[in-house]
C-alpha cells in the first residue's frame, strides 16, 4: 500500500481496507461516462452533481466509501454527506486505489 499509505497514512489505509472488506457501500461520484470506462466491482454511480438529490440511497448504510478520479470530487461528496448527517463516510480517493484495496480482500 505504498502510495496509498503515503497519501492517506497507514491508519487511514487500514481503516479503508477494513470497511471495504466488511461490505461498505461503494459510491463512484464521477460522471456516468467515466464510470462506464471503468470502476470498482459492486460500486454504484451517483455523480457528485446528483448527490444532494439522492441522499435516500445512503440511509441505513453501515459504512460509505466515496471515490472519484483523483480524490477531489470524493472529498466534496464526503463533506456534503457529512453536512447532511452521515458520519460514516470515508473518502477513498481515486477509484483505482479503492479497486486495488477491494481486489485484495
Amino acid at each position: 500500500m505504498g502510495l496509498f499509505s503515503s497519501l492517506f497514512g497507514k491508519k487511514d489505509a487500514t481503516q479503508l481496507a477494513a470497511v471495504i472488506a466488511a461490505g461498505a457501500f461503494l459510491v463512484d461520484v464521477r460522471t456516468p461516462e467515466e464510470f462506464l470506462a471503468g470502476s470498482v466491482k459492486g460500486a454504484v454511480n451517483i455523480p457528485l452533481d446528483q448527490l444532494q438529490g439522492r441522499l435516500a440511497a445512503f440511509k441505513n448504510k453501515n459504512a460509505i466509501v466515496v471515490f472519484c478520479r483523483s480524490g477531489g470530487r470524493s472529498s466534496m461528496a464526503k463533506r456534503l454527506l457529512t453536512q447532511n448527517g452521515f458520519d460514516n463516510v470515508i473518502n477513498g480517493g481515486s477509484w483505482q486505489q479503492v479497486n486495488r484495496i477491494r481486489s485484495q480482500k
